[in-house]
């Protein structure tokens, strides 16, 4: 049992819930297709575990991480759970195309497929396709360069189109 001096108090929920409200729900509504429901139902649930979780004291120091690591895994799971139907690959595109992803088909598509790949393959096309970061910035983060980041994203397509494989027909049609 935690002692009250550790316990989060409401102020500091509060605190942080303003701090990271609007960048939580941004990053979970890129991953689903800006379809509203799923963003609101998933940013809810983390921030009901926030407050299961850090009300024992274990309040983490980067409350956006701790956030994004468990909506993360919320999405991870509700996407994971069914195989999505067949797709067209312009969808897809559209989808991993930061100005256009608003299409919750492909977004389930491009999450169950993500759901497969590794940790590494999956973070790297989430920091390009949905956080819209530039090569040169992704090869800074890793120590890369920015030679060996095109060739791990060329590589992580290609893991993801294989995941894909019979869901998108990348031929030119739904299958």
């Amino acid at each position: 049992m935690s002692h009250p001096s550790e316990d989060i108090y409401p102020e500091d929920f509060m605190r942080i819930y303003r701090e990271t409200i609007t960048p939580l729900y941004r990053y979970v509504s890129r991953r689903c297709g800006n379809d509203r429901s799923l963003a609101e139902d998933v940013t809810q649930e983390t921030y009901l575990r926030a407050v299961n979780h850090w009300r024992d004291g274990k309040q983490p120091d980067k409350p956006i991480a701790w956030l994004q690591y468990v909506a993360h895994n919320l999405l991870v799971n509700h996407f994971s759970k069914k195989r999505p139907d067949s797709l067209d690959p312009t969808s897809l595109d559209r989808m991993l195309d930061p100005a256009t992803s608003r299409d919750f088909e492909a977004a389930a598509t491009v999450q169950f497929g993500f759901s497969k790949l590794s940790e590494k393959k999956k973070r790297l096309l989430e920091a390009y396709y949905l956080e819209g970061k530039a090569v040169r910035t992704i090869a800074q983060e890793m120590n890369l360069s920015e030679r060996a980041v095109e060739g791990r994203l060329r590589r992580s397509r290609r893991a993801l189109r294989k995941q894909l494989n019979g869901i998108v027909d990348y031929t030119g049609g739904t299958t």
